[in-house]
């Protein structure tokens, strides 16, 4: 990516606009001022170290958390330039770090490609900290600049020689700004792992200073992928069975538009397709262009291949007709593209734009898979014989779906016996409650507010749809009844099933099980048939997980509810220690045992109850851990459970 024709110094820098608008309304910047916004703005720094990586001037990041929870970012590039600032007549460095759309990513010379495409990005960390320095290593001498919430406090002065380059910035982000100051160190380097997948060759070595090995030495990982999204693949696959010896991988690059394609692809046994997409680093979620030419490649090349050897004669002779979802049954894939001007789909960057991607990325992912299935003819047999077995069984999903419309339990014509809905036919206000068994399903029934509150138990273990074929879930009652009582259908659109939620009865669907080691079971298993089957709900805010207490202590006539062990431990306290006899402690092994009242108060009243909003914040991480508790494979399921058996209940 490096072009050693153009210079980065500080001509390059363009200034747009000023910093006033950040400090007040942060959220605008950084979309949020709580645990999310705050790892945002490591991220906003490493960008720029990444960048230069892009550029071919970058291989190795440091980034540290300190005691204070600041950060320091340390990388090996060209260093900020630091030279006078022809327009504003102060030092580029200054204009970089204090003026919002100031940066060299607005000059094509400097940087091909960016991730940081709003040049927001460290001039707006600056803004949002109570302390920053930045010291640069450039031209064989060192620079240093310290800020005070974005306000330099002297001028950029020169502070001694080096023989590396490199920028170093350190800030501690502002306390009156952000409402947590903790970062979290899996949170950060979850997303330095992913980092150096996507970034061939990159050495990222992070370091927790909070947190001290047995020998005194700092907590400290180093990231570095050589083999790039080949292993990313088989990161995200652990959990999944594979059927070939091992990933395609596709590089390429078009001259002519710059654009570079890194694509890797495997299947295993699962039923899902699980297709996860980047432009410059960034997450692109809904896809875009890029995903639809990877796509657009592997139904040609697999049907050509297919038709060419004569290996669908199975469906031609049951008259089932294949489609490009078939041919991505089981299929696991990463998608990132290298753009020099992307252009997203609204402001969160979640979907590519850009047309002339969608052919770059078919050509690259053609040549290669052309290539691949000659000379790996045994792989490509298991391919297609996995691509038969998913077209019958959409087939059958399909008739079995339509059969269950035809006696209007999808359609909505009829709700199912065990719904006791509620009076509000507004959605914006009515909520479901999804109750473990019919004992429960009860008491949430007397206990409700039958105005805008319905209950539907379900009874016992619903359908691990994991490990289904999409035609057997339909055949679960408890399923069907969801389907029902919720309003929603799935539909076949260009060939492609999306869940239509026009008709969505209810805006909170509450999932309320038992306390308990089954409770969670069941809260698993539903929230991995809405994962698979309605992710719309989920992605909308739809879901939440009810919190019942675990504990009542009891002195008198006084009563506290308790939600752990801790607050158990504290009400007791509260009510004269542990030797006071009078104290009672009840133990709710189940939402049974609760009568009406109390189940309203703890659990369902919306002024006293919690409620645990179901989001995704990592769609890969997500797709990973229902693989990994729902599927096949045990050692790595063992591996979780021991890790996190110190937690009382799974927290999906």
């Amino acid at each position: 990516m490096s072009d050693n024709k153009s210079n980065y110094d500080a001509s390059n820098i363009t200034a747009l606009e000023g910093l006033e608008a950040v400090r007040l309304r942060p959220g605008m910047y950084i979309g949020s001022t709580d645990t999310k916004g705050l790892h945002h703005l490591v991220w906003e720094v490493v960008d720029n170290s990444i960048d230069e990586h892009l550029a071919g001037h970058c291989d190795m990041i440091y980034l540290n958390i300190h005691k204070d929870n600041s950060i320091t970012v340390k990388d090996n590039g060209r260093g900020i330039p630091t030279g006078m600032h022809e327009k504003l007549q102060k030092s580029a460095l200054e204009v970089v770090m204090t003026v919002l759309h100031a940066g060299g990513k607005f000059d094509k010379d400097t940087y091909k490609v960016s991730g940081g495409l709003h040049g927001v990005g460290v001039s707006c960390v600056n803004a949002l900290s109570m302390d920053m320095r930045v010291e640069v290593h450039r031209g064989g001498k060192v620079f240093e600049q310290e800020y005070k919430e974005g306000i330099p406090q002297y001028d950029v002065r020169e502070i001694g020689t080096t023989d590396v380059n490199g920028t170093n910035v350190t800030f501690l982000p502002d306390s009156t700004i952000f409402e947590e100051l903790v970062y979290s160190y899996e949170t950060l380097a979850k997303r330095a792992k992913e980092l150096s997948f996507l970034n061939m060759g990159l050495t990222l070595i992070m370091t927790d200073e909070r947190e001290t090995n047995k020998d005194g030495t700092f907590k400290t990982e180093t990231f570095h992928s050589e083999g790039g999204l080949k292993e990313f693949v088989l990161h995200l696959d652990a959990t999944r069975p594979s059927i070939l010896s091992e990933p395609i991988h596709v590089i390429g690059r078009d001259e002519k538009e710059n654009v570079e394609v890194e694509v890797a692809m495997q299947y295993n046994t699962s039923y899902q397709e699980h297709i996860h997409s980047y432009v410059n680093n960034i997450n692109t979620r809904e896809g875009g262009t890029h995903v639809n030419g990877f796509r657009r490649a592997v139904t040609r090349e697999f049907k050509k291949y297919a038709d060419d050897n004569g290996l669908l004669a199975k469906l031609e002779k049951a008259k089932i007709s294949i489609t490009g979802e078939d041919f991505r049954e089981g299929l696991t894939a990463v998608v990132s593209v290298k753009v020099p001007e992307p252009q997203f789909k609204g402001q969160t960057k979640g979907e590519l734009g850009n047309s002339e991607v969608t052919a770059i990325v078919s050509q690259k992912m053609g040549e290669v898979l052309k290539y691949y299935l000659e000379e790996n003819q045994g792989e490509a047999k298991k391919i297609i014989d996995k691509v038969i077995i998913a077209a019958m069984a959409r087939h059958a999903a399909r008739k079995a779906r339509e059969s269950v419309q035809r006696k209007n339990v999808l359609a909505g014509g009829g709700l199912p016996g065990k719904l006791s809905d509620c009076s509000s036919k507004d959605p914006n206000i009515s909520e479901i409650f999804l109750v473990e068994g019919d004992s429960a399903g009860g008491t949430a029934k007397q206990g409700r507010d039958r105005h805008f509150q319905a209950i539907l138990p379900l009874r016992g273990k619903i359908l691990n749809v994991e490990k289904a074929m999409e035609h057997r879930i339909y055949e679960n009652e408890e399923i069907k009844n969801m389907f029902t009582a919720l309003g929603v259908r799935i539909e076949e659109k260009e060939g492609e099933r999306v869940l239509n939620i026009e008709k969505l009865r209810y805006h909170k669907i509450v999932i309320m099980c038992d306390a308990d080691v089954d409770g969670s079971h069941i809260v698993t298993l539903i929230l991995t048939f809405f994962f698979r089957y309605m992710k719309p709900l989920v992605e909308g805010g739809y879901i939440y997980i009810a919190a019942p207490p675990l504990y009542q202590v009891k002195k008198g006539k006084k009563s506290v509810y308790c939600w752990n062990d801790e607050e158990r431990a504290d009400a007791i306290n509260q009510f004269g220690g542990a030797e006071e006899t009078s104290i009672k402690t009840q133990r709710y092994k189940g939402l049974g045992e609760m009568n009406a009242d109390q189940l309203w108060e703890t659990t369902m009243d919306p002024d006293t109850r919690i409620l645990r909003q179901v989001t995704i914040e990592d769609p890969a991480d997500a797709d990973g851990v229902f693989s990994m508790l729902m599927g096949d494979e045990v050692p790595p399921r063992r591996k979780f459970i021991e890790e996190n058996a110190h937690y009382a209940n799974l927290q999906v």
